[in-house]
């Protein structure tokens, strides 16, 4: 299923960007709000921003595509990336940028990165469940 394969790229699985936009292309859903971005990513492929496949999987999940609820997702997806690499540095940004956005992570102290980035893929699940 695309959705799970953008979900995986998304949250910092070992997908590769090419592989997904391959996947979404060989198995388009005919919702009218999906085309533009088949359109896209035939047109530029992987170069295209990972807000994107966001907006698309929002679409995908039956979801408006606005700007907060994109912004909200990528930057569960940036928390979920970060504590699965373990980059510290990566996620101080990510929680400092998106405070507002992120305010129900838990954020004192210094954060335990498993439980952190548990809580940042169970809010995304929750986000994108139609």
């Amino acid at each position: 299923m695309a959705e799970s394969l953008i979900d995986r790229y998304l949250l910092g699985d070992p997908v590769s960007k090419p592989d997904v936009v391959a996947s979404l292309l060989a198995r388009r859903t005919t919702a009218p709000a999906a085309a533009a971005f088949y359109r896209a990513f035939e047109a530029i492929g992987a170069r295209a921003a990972d807000e994107a496949f966001v907006a698309l999987r929002l679409v995908l999940a039956g979801r408006e595509p606005s700007d907060a609820a994109v912004r909200r997702l990528r930057a569960l997806g940036l928390v979920a990336r970060a504590c699965a690499n373990g980059d510290r540095a990566g996620l101080r940004g990510v929680l400092e940028r998106e405070r507002a956005l992120l305010a129900d992570l838990p954020q004192d102290g210094e954060p335990v990165l498993a439980s952190l980035g548990a809580a940042a893929r169970a809010a995304y699940g929750r986000e994108v469940t139609s």
